[in-house]
């Protein structure tokens, strides 16, 4: 039997979350909110929907993942039974398509892949559900990394699962904006077998904190360009 824990870290996304945690399959243990400084009642929506729900005050992506992940540490600790061997991240914006995790987990559960990325393909994607700069952004990024890494990444996705143990052995640490390309370095600097899985993908419900701003876009950008021009200097 494979126990499966998705987190989920959401600001501000009192119209979407239910939506979110609706659709994801039953085959998931857990699911794991973190509002992120939520001031509406994102909190109380993901309660009622039937998800454990933790407040994280520091305001940052990497931040939120981070909290669910030290939550599923510290209960793990205390009863092996709900230690997860898959741990999937989702957004709570109803971008995604919660009913695609069973594809997504299907690498892992099937041909033992360490680490799967949703990736965004044109053809499956919404009109409009990525900016310029987001297209532009992974673009750049998923080349350098093939240019500096040989990696095979199309996407940094936020729609992932990984093997929970070999999550724990990267030693995430960003707080903000470069967590997803942090992982994906990490996993490739410590041989993780990876494969990516064609997504389906929205306008998300709200406007993004991200990449719908231009500091957030600009920010974004230059963390995620941090981490790999950091890595290749390794």
């Amino acid at each position: 039997m494979t126990n499966i824990k998705v987190i989920i870290p959401a600001y501000n996304e009192a119209n979407s979350i239910a939506h979110v945690i609706n659709d994801i399959p039953e085959i998931v243990d857990e699911i794991i909110v973190v509002s992120n400084n939520s001031n509406d009642d994102t909190e109380i929506n993901a309660k009622n929907a039937g998800a454990t729900v933790l407040i994280e005050n520091n305001k940052g992506y990497g931040y939120a993942c981070l909290k669910g992940m030290n939550y599923i540490a510290s209960t793990s600790l205390y009863d092996p039974t709900k230690r997860p061997d898959i741990i999937v991240f989702l957004d709570g914006d109803y971008s995604d398509y919660p009913e695609e995790l069973t594809k997504l987990v299907a690498p892992i559960i099937n041909q033992d892949i360490d680490f799967v990325i949703g990736s965004r393909v044109k053809e499956l994607r919404e009109k409009g559900s990525m900016t310029v700069p987001q297209i532009f952004g992974n673009w750049l990024s998923t080349t350098l990394m093939s240019i500096l890494f040989r990696a095979k990444f199309t996407d940094l996705g936020p729609f992932r699962a990984i093997k929970y143990d070999k999550l724990l052995d990267l030693k995430m640490e960003d707080k903000t904006y470069g967590w997803t390309v942090e992982m994906q370095l990490k996993a490739l600097r410590k041989k993780l077998s990876y494969t990516e899985v064609p997504v389906n993908y929205r306008n998300r419900i709200g406007v993004s904190k991200v990449s719908g701003t231009v500091k957030g876009a600009i920010f974004a950008g230059v963390k995620i360009l941090g981490w790999i021009f950091k890595y290749s200097f390794k």
